[in-house]
């Protein structure tokens, strides 16, 4: 067990976790598509959102790594089969690759063992799986429309429930979108033919688990390997595995000063890391760094809890903050709007933490990022409201201007 007491073990350890997302690097995974490909088979999956404020988060997290992504650059993969759409621990792109860790949660729910829907209309679920391999893919919006445009469809509440159904069950798959409606076929049309479709054993799936986290997160908690995964069998597999590669001294364990407990890979911490630069980034409240709120307050201190579930007069600051992350800590939070109407991008409150840093260098680096992610927004202006501290408004208005 190696005792994280100084400060700058700390840094370390953070730089550690940081460097395994691809945040400190300027082009971890390549540019364009094929970089947008090397993400996410890297960091595993990239959660899907339907907040729209600003950009959605499964394009804002693919913009934080890849320079030159292209929203459409998500639909590209879906149409080429590099991805494919399932549930992680929430709605998300999953790299193909790694098809056959989707199927033992997919078993789950067809066998009853966990639900979906408690119950299934399993009739209909028949009607419309026949009347898709006979007719060909179905549209979201052909369940959604209500109308009886196209007769023979469904009471629509019902059918959208068992089209649901058979696609987290596992036969129907995604096969394209419009923006936010897809379209759903069987899954043996839509599956390339050299994908692995054997179901893992428990023990495999805890391994996969395992050696991704380590991979895309550096350093990673027992309870974060299996996060938002309710099967007691993978967690206890898990364990086991985890006791077994600490035993064998592959994995070696850290504890903060809290009493926090971490896993990291034999002598990572002494392995050669990038450098801290001046880039500041605003990330998405999906990101795959920051979703795990525990880990993220353990090993960051960092306090965060997104506020657009919250009434508004709950919220501290703001329906849909962004997390910053400037050389290594994150630094505060900005709640943002994109206006596209007008193509303005409004900066509803900033909000930075007492931090070391020199705040000359950290608004300069604020600045560059804003105007970056105005681009991404596809704005032409910024506009800022409130900030905290109140005296960096101006400064900052300054240097936002064109």
């Amino acid at each position: 067990m190696v005792e994280i007491k100084h400060p700058q073990q700390l840094a370390r350890l953070r730089r550690l976790a940081l460097s395994a997302q691809g945040l400190l690097q300027a082009r971890p995974y390549g540019r364009g598509l094929p970089g947008a490909r090397n993400a996410i088979n890297h960091i595993g999956y990239v959660q899907i959102d339907t907040i729209s404020v600003v950009e959605r988060a499964h394009h804002h997290v693919f913009h934080s790594r890849v320079p030159g992504f292209r929203p459409a650059m998500v639909d590209e993969m879906l149409a080429a089969k590099d991805i494919f759409e399932y549930w992680s621990h929430a709605a998300a792109f999953l790299p193909m690759a790694d098809f056959r860790f989707s199927l033992p949660y997919k078993q789950a729910i067809k066998s009853g063992q966990t639900h979906w829907f408690k119950n299934p209309d399993k009739k209909l679920m028949q009607q419309l799986l026949a009347r898709i391999r006979s007719e060909g893919p179905v549209r979201s919006r052909d369940i959604d429309s209500n109308t009886k445009k196209r007769a023979g469809w469904w009471d629509w509440k019902p059918a959208k429930k068992a089209l649901e159904q058979l696609y987290m069950q596992g036969d129907l798959m995604v096969s394209g979108r419009e923006g936010f409606q897809k379209t759903y076929d069987v899954t043996e049309r839509v599956l390339p033919s050299q994908v692995n479709t054997t179901a893992p054993s428990m023990e495999e799936f805890a391994a996969h688990l395992l050696d991704q986290q380590l991979r895309c997160h550096g350093v990673v908690s027992l309870k974060g390997l299996t996060y938002q995964r309710r099967s007691a069998e993978l967690r206890n597999a898990m364990k086991i595995l985890v006791n077994e590669r600490l035993a064998q001294s592959t994995l070696q364990q850290v504890r903060l000063n809290s009493g926090e407990v971490f896993v990291v890979e034999q002598d990572a911490l002494e392995q050669p890391l990038p450098r801290l630069n001046n880039r500041l980034l605003i990330l998405s409240p999906f990101d795959n760094s920051v979703i795990q709120r525990d880990r993220l307050r353990a090993l960051f201190a960092y306090d965060y809890q997104i506020e657009c579930y919250l009434p508004a007069s709950k919220r501290r600051y703001g329906y849909f903050c962004l997390p910053l992350l400037y050389r290594g800590a994150f630094i505060g939070r900005m709640d943002c709007k994109a206006h596209r109407k007008r193509n303005e991008l409004e900066i509803k409150s900033l909000h930075l933490q007492p931090h070391r840093f020199d705040e000359e260098a950290v608004v300069a680096a604020l600045a560059e990022a804003i105007k970056a992610f105005c681009h991404f927004q596809e704005c032409d202006s910024v506009s800022l409201t409130k900030a905290s501290p109140e005296y960096l408004i101006q400064h900052l208005r300054n240097m936002l201007r064109p």
